[in-house]
């Protein structure tokens, strides 16, 4: 991976192939590994890039509280880093999704698409961001194994956890490898960030909204109300998939990624 300093830390990244640049975001409290069954096909005909999050895998961690807002900056940095100025196609998971709205919010005409990957735009409930807290505080005091235990249940299809125990324990190993603080700071800034619902109608680049079947977390229905509100978007349902539909379909996610992107020119 090559890093780049920023704000006193660094930032790690996978950056293959060239063409229209794809930018992958991960999910919480992952790292860019979740995306490699993207990367290398993608890669053929695009260039794509994967950063690490800031607290995340191979990235520098900081204490405290990074927002929503200071991921997307971070991102943005890291475009300018890589002298990238045309607009990108950003895709984010789950926390990345977060992410991919606010940087649309700060950045847009850095966007020339946007692929929404099981993710919600509403913000937390009062009880859902109290819980969150409550989570930065315990995976600080018991460490990261706390938290991987409590997620992986949620983040697979059952099929997934019947049939590809290997993906499901490697998938748990990159959580139990996180830095507490890196989880800590992350879990803080998603109880605080803003709600976009209101917002999806003033989205004007193309956008993909992929879900998985079986997400429990980011449910069908919540992501076509997305779909249904960004005025020029497309809906792809992954069978056999569930909150990690990338990383359990890779096949599938990677054929409505190359279409949706051929659809419109790129």
């Amino acid at each position: 991976m090559k890093t780049f300093p920023i704000n006193g830390t660094n930032l790690s990244f996978v950056d293959r192939g060239a063409g229209a640049a794809l930018l992958f975001v991960h999910g919480f409290p992952l790292d860019h590994s979740m995306w490699n069954g993207q990367i290398e096909p993608l890669s053929a005909r695009y260039r794509v890039i994967a950063p690490d999050l800031r607290g995340f895998g191979q990235s520098g961690v900081s204490d405290g509280i990074v927002t929503m807002e200071h991921f997307a900056d971070d991102l943005a940095a890291l475009l300018d880093f890589l002298t990238i100025r045309d607009p990108v196609v950003l895709c984010g998971l789950s926390m990345g999704g977060y992410i991919a709205l606010e940087f649309w919010r700060k950045y847009a005409k850095r966007l020339r698409a946007l692929i929404l990957c099981d993710t919600r735009a509403a913000a937390d409930t009062p009880q859902a961001a109290a819980n969150r807290f409550v989570v930065a505080e315990n995976v600080l005091r018991e460490g990261s194994n706390i938290v991987a235990d409590a997620m992986i249940p949620k983040l697979f299809a059952p099929i997934t956890l019947q049939q590809q125990p290997d993906l499901v324990e490697k998938l748990k190993q990159v959580i139990d490898r996180t830095d507490p603080r890196g989880i800590a700071a992350a879990a803080r800034g998603m109880a605080q960030r803003a709600d976009f619902t209101a917002d999806l109608p003033r989205i004007g680049c193309p956008a993909l909204v992929i879900v998985g079947q079986g997400d429990a977390i980011s449910p069908v229905a919540e992501m076509q109300a997305i779909s249904k509100a960004v005025p020029n978007a497309e809906f792809k349902i992954i069978p056999q998939a569930g909150h990690m539909a990338p990383l359990e379909q890779p096949q599938a996610v990677n054929e409505a990624i190359e279409r949706f992107l051929q659809q419109n020119g790129m």
